[in-house]
């Protein structure tokens, strides 16, 4: 069964776990998508240093923008997914590329912990969201 929306032609089906209104899920797609345009702009804003934190900037950057558009344009939960595995490694990045104690480690980490939670947020209200069903005449 899927959520029933009211519009002017009357009661339309859509199908569950679609993402029709602007909801906090999409807000969450909105924060993520900005989150990764900061993450990618983050070497010239913050004169890091080209190396391994200015590629894992640019790239997971980019993967977390290009995952929340296509969040934003249709919704599926395997997006949401990624974004929790890319923000996950955003966070060990430093300590596994060798760029810790600088402010490139503090850049991934803040940013791929907000990243990850949002999505992970996402996720968890697609699983929550009460279904409304009305019953046909």
């Amino acid at each position: 069964m899927g959520i029933v929306r009211f519009g002017k032609g009357g009661a339309v089906r859509a199908p569950e776990g679609s993402m029709d209104d602007w909801s906090s899920v999409k807000l969450c797609d909105v924060v993520n998508l900005i989150l990764g345009m900061v993450l990618f702009f983050s070497p010239w804003a913050f004169d890091l240093s080209a190396g391994a934190q200015w590629q894992t900037a640019s790239v997971i950057g980019i993967v977390i923008a290009v995952l929340s558009i296509a969040a934003l344009a249709a919704f599926a939960v395997w997006e949401e997914w990624l974004k929790v595995a890319a923000g996950l490694a955003l966070i060990v990045s430093p300590w596994l590329l060798g760029f810790q104690n600088s402010d490139a480690m503090t850049i991934d980490v803040v940013i791929g912990g907000l990243v990850a939670v949002f999505a992970a947020f996402e996720v968890w209200a697609l699983h929550e969201r009460p279904s409304q069903v009305i019953s046909s005449p």
